[in-house]
């Protein structure tokens, strides 16, 4: 048991490192493209820091976990919001986001996640076709989003831009993915042996435990955003990962295994759950643009309560 443990640990360990320096290249790639601030937290830096989430998922489908998979998912979307995004306006409430681009990420967001709200308490599965339209939304929003940029005349330059090549940040992200695989193999074979092992159901290590693990990049992410005063990295970053946690994390299983089935608990509990706290999140931005500290503060409460709950 010891040995499992401490092997967990150490995918945990890989995946918070190799997240990290994914992002840090993902981040430098952007640069010497030319890319503004909000693109890169909604895109390239949410990609990298979905990506363990995607793999775990991923991992676990092929495993027969998928409880993993939907758990891991909606259990990050709610780290993502009440955990990370609540410490961030906790700490130095964001201002002056994009309202335009928070729309299209938001309403993109409700949209599926309704959608899989109502597909999972009809027929407790989110079935192939619901898969492939999930991968096709992916499309979608990455479309979507650089007509946004377009359009907007690329008002939002972030200022640098840097010459060279980018060859050495993409080789460095494709070492840092493939570590990223090989801390998500860890997790999730040594996660699911703890949970059988103290006799937790696997939904709840998903959405606690490894959830938290894999969310550890958004984290990592958004408090080196507040330090350097790049609030909009930060906040794109958590609304990107959390409509890939959808699209993405949910949607490759779904279309690659034939389908996942999902529990009854995740269905009625932690889907509405992760729709809830986004809301409290995205409302008011969408309203004044801004966050505050008694919304981080509530959003931190709802996380701890959430946590206490599925552990009692």
């Amino acid at each position: 048991m010891l040995i499992t443990v401490i092997l967990f640990v150490i995918g945990l360990a890989i995946i918070c490192i190799g997240g990290d320096k994914f992002v840090d290249n993902a981040v430098e790639v952007a640069k010497k493209l030319g890319m503004s601030e909000i693109m890169i937290g909604a895109t390239i830096v949410s990609i990298g820091t979905t990506l363990p989430e995607v793999l775990v998922s991923t991992t676990a489908a092929f495993e027969g976990s998928t409880a993993v998979c939907a758990g891991n998912a909606y259990g990050s979307i709610i780290c993502n919001t009440a955990l990370i995004a609540g410490v961030g306006q906790l700490c130095r409430p964001s201002v002056g986001v994009d309202g335009k681009s928070m729309t299209w990420n938001t309403t993109l967001f409700f949209v599926f996640g309704a959608i899989l709200c109502a597909l999972q308490l009809a027929v407790g599965a989110v079935p192939r076709y619901m898969g492939v339209a999930l991968l096709a939304g992916f499309v979608v929003y990455t479309v979507g989003y650089v007509q946004i940029m377009r359009t907007k005349g690329q008002q939002e330059q972030s200022g640098e831009e840097t010459s060279g090549s980018v060859a050495g940040p993409l080789l460095l992200m494709a070492v840092f993915a493939l570590a990223l695989f090989i801390g998500a193999r860890l997790l999730v074979d040594n996660g699911i042996l703890i949970a059988q092992a103290v006799g937790v159901p696997e939904r709840v290590i998903a959405v606690t435990f490894i959830a938290l693990g894999t969310s550890l990049p958004e984290l990592v992410t958004t408090i080196s955003a507040l330090v350097k005063g790049r609030s909009s990295l930060g906040i794109g970053n958590v609304l990107g990962a959390n409509l890939l946690n959808l699209l993405l994390v949910i949607g490759i299983p779904a279309t690659i295994t034939n389908g996942i089935s999902i529990e009854r608990s995740t269905a009625v509990l932690d889907t509405p759950f992760a729709l809830f706290v986004m809301l409290i999140l995205v409302v008011p931005f969408l309203i004044k643009k801004r966050g505050s500290r008694i919304q981080g503060a509530l959003l931190v409460a709802i996380y701890a309560a959430y946590c206490a709950y599925n552990f009692m």
